[in-house]
C-alpha cells in the first residue's frame, strides 16, 4: 500500500541517517581518543621538566653566598662547571619537547575565553580540547621560563665566582706582600736607639732618617687601602672574608697603625729634642732663672716667666723686673737726656752689652745673614744672633759670661723696645739699631753704621728711610718712658732739621747727616748723652764739690763760669742739690775728662767776661747743648711699659725754678722788678701752653702733612689720648687760672715791699725785707709744684724747655 511504501521509506531514510550518525559518532571518537593519547604524552614530560628545573634552581641558589676563601671559591667553580655540564646536557631533551609542545598547539589551538564553570557537569568536546591546549600552553610557557632563567643564573654565577676568585687571589697576593714588607719595616723599628742615647749633634740626621723612612711608607700605605677596598667591595657583592683572611687583614691593620704610630711619635719626639737640645733650642736658656720661677714658651716661640710660688706669669725676665726697679734710684736726675742715658748705661751694663764692640756685632750680623734691613725675624733666629755675640765676646775678651742670662735678658729687652705686643717677629733693623745703640763704640760710628742701613748703594738715604730710623731709635727711651723729652714719636720735624744739611735735594750724604748729628739733636741726644756718661764713669777730678764737699770729683765735673772755683759733682747738680750760697749759677762748663791746663785758663778767661755781663745778657743767650727742633706737644704715657716707674716733674719747673732762684738773689728793687715780669712772662708762657695742648689734637688730625707722615696711625692714636684727657686739662687750666690769681696776689704785695720810692730802705731794714720776699717766693714755688701734681694724666712736657739740655 502507498502507506506501507511511505513508512517504508521513512524508515530506510531514517536507518540511512543514524547510520551516518553512528559514523560520524564513530570517527569523532577515535579523533578524540588520538587526541587525548598525544596531549597526555606532552603533559608528562613537560611537567618532569617544570620539576627538574625547578630542582636545579634551587641547588644553584643553595650555592650561594659564597665564602671569602680562595679553596672553597676554586671548588665552588668546578661544582659549578659541572652543574653547567648537566644543563647543557639536558637542553638538546628540553628544547625538543618545547618544539613539540609547540607544534601541537598550532594543530590544536585554543580561543582566549574565559574557562567554563567547573559546576557544570556536561562539558562539550571542543571545549574540553580547548582546556586541553590551554593547560599544555601553560605548561610550555612555565618550563620556557624557567629554562631560561636557570641558563641565564648559571651564566651569572659563573662571571661571579670567576670575579671574587680574582680578588681573592689579588688580596692575598697583597696581603702576603704587605706581610713582607711590614716585616722589614719592624726589623728597621728595632734598630732605633732611644732618644736619650742619642748625641745631640746627630739629632738632625735621625730626623733625616726618620722622614725618608716615612716617606718610603707610602707604598704600603697604598698597598693598605687597595686591601680594605677589596675586601669593602667583596663585601658589597655578599661575599665575606673567611676566618682566616679577615683575621690575616685585620692583624695587617693593626701593625700598620702601630708602625704609623711608633714613627711619627719618633719624628715628634727627634724634632722635640732638637728643638729643645738643638742649636737652635732655648732650652740652654732656661737656666736663666732660678726657683721658683720657670721660663716657658709660647706657641710662637716666645718666652714667658711662670712664678710658681706666687701662681703668676709674666712677660718680662725676673732680673729684668729687678732692673726696672732699679732705674727709679735715677729718677731724681733733673734733666731728661741725662737721666735716660744713665738709666741706658745701668741696662747696657746688665745686659754686658758695654763690652760688645761694633765691630764684633757686624760680623755676627754679617755671619747670620741679616741683609736686608727690611726682612722680618722671628724669636729663634734673634736668639741665634745673640748667643753667637755673645760666645764671640768670650772668645775675644777671655771672661766669662753667663751667656744664658744675657741673652735672655737681651732678648727680653729687645722685645720690649721693639714689640711689644710679644708677636715673636721684629724686623732686622729694629735688632740691629738696639744691639747698635747699646754697643760699646763711638758715637760717630754708631751713626755711620746706622745711616748706612737706611742708605742707598749709592750712599744716599731719603727722608721716608731716614724717618724709618729715628722712628727705630726713638723706641729705646720710649721703652724708658722718656720719649716725650726727645720730640716725641713724632720723627718728621727731626727728618726736616735734618734735611736742611741736604742743601735743598731730595736725599742726604752720610756727611751731612754726621754734621747734623754732631749738633746733638733733640730727638737723638740721648744717645750722645749716654757716650760721655760712659766716658765719665771712670773719671776723677782732683777738685772738691762746692755742695757736698766730696774730692776728688767723679764722673762729670761742672764747673761755674760765673763765680770763681764753683766746681759741682754731677750728683749735685743733676739732682739739683745746692748749698747755702752757692746755687746752680748758669753758665756752666761740663768735663767728662780730667782737665788741662788750657781748659782752666780758657775758663778762668770766660768767667772774668762773664763777671763783667749783666743778668740780661744771660737772659738773653740761654745756654742750651742740643739742637731743638719743633713737634707737636703729646701725652706718651699710653706706651709707657708698667714695670718702668714713673718719673718725676722737675724739669717742667727748672726754669721756673731758675728764675725763681734768680728772683730771690736780687738784692735791689730794680732787679725784683724784671725778675718779677720774667716770672709773670712764664705763667703766661705755661697758661698757653695748655691752651695749645688742648687744641693740638684737632690741628694734628687736620694737617695734611700728618696724613702723609708714615707714622700717622701712631700720631692719631696719641691724639685720640689727648682728646679724651681733654676734660682733666680744662679742670688743670682752671687750677691754673686760681693759682694765677693767687701768684699775682703774693706779686702785688712783692711789690709793696720792695717798691718804696720816696722810703729809701736803711742797711738794717734790708734783711727783714729780704726775708718776706723769701717767704713769699717759697709761697709761690709750693703753688706752682701744686699746680703741676705728678699725675699720669697730666704728662704735658714742651720740648722747648731746658729740661731737655744736655749742657756740655
Amino acid at each position: 500500500t502507498p502507506q506501507s511504501v511511505v513508512k517504508l521509506q521513512t524508515a530506510l531514510e531514517m536507518n540511512l541517517c543514524w547510520n551516518e550518525i553512528k559514523k560520524k559518532s564513530h570517527s569523532l571518537r577515535a579523533r578524540l581518543e588520538a587526541f587525548s593519547d598525544h596531549s597526555g604524552k606532552l603533559q608528562l614530560p613537560l611537567q618532569e621538566i617544570i620539576d627538574w628545573l625547578s630542582q636545579k634552581d634551587e641547588e644553584l641558589s643553595a650555592q650561594l653566598p659564597l665564602r671569602g676563601d680562595t679553596a672553597v671559591s676554586f671548588c665552588c667553580a668546578v661544582h659549578l662547571q659541572a652543574f653547567m655540564e648537566e644543563v647543557k646536557s639536558r637542553g638538546p631533551y628540553i628544547y625538543s619537547v618545547l618544539e613539540s609542545a609547540q607544534a601541537f598547539l598550532s594543530q590544536h589551538p585554543f580561543e582566549e575565553l574565559e574557562e567554563p564553570n567547573s559546576e557544570s557537569k556536561d562539558v562539550s568536546p571542543r571545549h574540553r580540547i580547548q582546556n586541553i591546549s590551554r593547560f599544555v600552553w601553560k605548561q610550555a610557557n612555565v618550563a620556557s621560563e624557567l629554562w631560561e632563567k636557570l641558563t641565564a643564573r648559571c651564566v651569572d654565577q659563573h662571571r661571579h665566582i670567576e670575579r671574587t676568585l680574582e680578588q681573592l687571589l689579588e688580596i692575598k697576593g697583597a696581603m702576603e706582600e704587605l706581610s713582607t714588607t711590614l716585616d722589614q719595616a719592624e726589623s728597621v723599628r728595632e734598630t732605633w736607639e732611644p732618644i736619650g742615647d742619642l748625641f745631640i749633634d746627630s739629632l738632625p740626621e735621625h730626623i733625616q732618617a726618620t722622614k725618608l723612612f716615612k716617606e718610603e711608607l707610602s707604598p704600603m700605605k697604598d698597598g693598605v687601602k687597595l686591601v680594605n677596598d677589596l675586601a669593602h667591595q667583596l663585601a658589597i657583592s655578599d661575599v665575606h672574608l673567611s676566618m682566616e683572611n679577615s683575621r690575616a687583614l685585620e692583624q695587617i691593620n693593626t701593625r700598620w697603625k702601630q708602625l704609623q704610630t711608633s714613627v711619627n711619635e719618633r719624628l715628634k719626639q727627634l724634632q722635640d729634642a732638637h728643638r729643645d737640645f738643638g742649636p737652635g733650642s732655648q732650652h740652654f736658656l732656661s737656666s736663666s732663672v732660678q726657683i721658683p720661677w720657670e721660663r716657658a714658651i709660647s706657641p710662637n716661640k716666645v718666652p714667658y716667666y711662670i712664678n710658681h710660688q706666687a701662681q703668676t706669669t709674666c712677660w718680662d725676665h725676673p732680673k729684668m723686673t729687678e732692673l726696672y726697679q732699679t732705674l727709679a734710684d735715677l729718677n731724681n736726675i733733673k734733666f731728661s737726656a741725662y737721666r735716660t742715658a744713665m738709666k741706658l748705661r745701668r741696662v747696657q751694663k746688665a745686659l754686658r752689652l758695654d763690652m760688645v764692640t761694633l765691630a764684633t756685632a757686624l760680623e755676627i750680623f754679617s755671619e747670620h745673614e741679616l741683609q736686608p734691613s727690611d726682612r722680618v725675624m722671628d724669636v729663634v733666629e734673634v736668639i741665634h744672633c745673640l748667643t753667637a755675640l755673645y760666645e764671640r765676646l768670650e772668645e775675644e775678651r777671655g771672661i766669662l759670661v753667663n751667656v744664658p742670662l744675657c741673652v735672655d735678658m737681651s732678648l727680653n729687652w729687645l722685645l720690649n723696645v721693639f714689640d711689644s705686643g710679644r708677636s715673636g717677629k721684629m724686623r732686622a733693623l729694629s735688632f740691629k739699631t738696639g744691639v747698635a745703640c747699646m754697643c760699646g763704640t763711638e758715637v760717630k760710628e754708631k751713626f755711620q753704621y746706622l745711616f748706612s742701613q737706611v742708605a742707598n748703594p749709592g750712599g744716599l738715604c731719603d727722608q721716608r728711610h731716614l724717618g724709618i730710623l729715628l722712628h727705630e731709635a726713638i723706641q729705646v727711651p720710649r721703652q724708658l718712658g722718656e720719649v716725650a723729652a726727645f720730640g716725641g714719636s713724632n720723627v718728621e720735624p727731626s727728618v726736616r732739621s735734618c734735611f736742611r744739611f741736604s742743601n735743598g735735594k731730595p736725599v742726604i750724604e752720610v756727611s751731612q747727616f754726621l754734621e747734623w748729628a754732631n749738633l746733638e739733636p733733640q730727638s737723638m741726644v740721648w744717645l750722645a748723652v749716654l757716650h760721655r756718661v760712659t766716658i765719665a764713669e771712670q773719671v776723677k777730678h782732683q777738685t772738691k764739690c762746692s755742695v757736698c764737699r766730696q774730692c776728688p770729683i767723679k764722673g762729670f765735673r761742672y764747673r761755674s763760669l760765673k763765680q770763681f772755683n764753683v766746681d759741682i759733682c754731677q750728683t749735685c747738680f743733676l739732682t739739683g742739690r745746692a748749698s747755702k750760697g752757692n746755687k746752680l749759677h748758669y753758665p756752666i762748663m761740663e768735663y767728662y775728662t780730667p782737665t788741662t791746663s788750657s781748659e782752666n785758663m780758657r775758663d778762668f778767661a770766660t768767667t772774668l767776661k762773664n763777671k763783667f755781663r749783666s743778668k740780661q745778657y744771660f737772659s738773653k743767650h740761654p745756654q742750651r747743648g742740643y739742637l731743638p727742633v719743633q713737634s707737636v706737644l703729646e701725652a706718651d704715657f699710653s706706651e709707657t711699659p708698667a714695670s718702668s716707674p714713673m718719673l718725676p716733674h722737675a724739669d717742667t719747673h727748672s726754669r721756673i725754678e731758675h728764675f725763681a732762684s734768680r728772683y730771690y738773689a736780687i738784692g735791689t728793687r730794680t732787679g725784683v722788678k724784671e725778675s718779677s715780669g720774667i716770672l709773670q712772662g712764664e705763667l703766661r708762657r705755661l697758661k698757653w701752653q695748655h691752651e695749645e695742648a688742648a687744641e693740638s689734637p684737632t690741628l694734628a688730625e687736620g694737617s695734611p702733612e700728618s696724613v702723609q707722615d708714615p707714622h700717622s696711625d701712631e700720631l692719631l692714636a696719641e691724639a685720640r689720648i689727648l682728646r679724651q684727657h681733654k676734660s682733666r686739662l680744662e679742670t688743670r687750666m682752671q687750677i691754673l687760672e686760681d693759682h694765677n690769681k693767687q701768684l699775682e696776689s703774693q706779686l702785688h704785695r712783692l711789690r709793696e715791699l720792695l717798691l718804696s720810692p720816696f722810703s729809701p730802705l736803711l742797711p738794717d731794714e734790708v734783711e727783714p725785707k729780704m726775708q718776706d720776699v723769701s717767704v713769699c717766693l717759697e709761697d709761690i714755688m709750693e703753688k706752682l709744684r701744686n699746680a703741676f701734681p705728678n699725675s699720669r694724666g697730666s704728662r704735658l712736657k714742651s720740648p722747648s724747655l731746658a729740661s731737655y739740655s744736655s749742657l756740655r
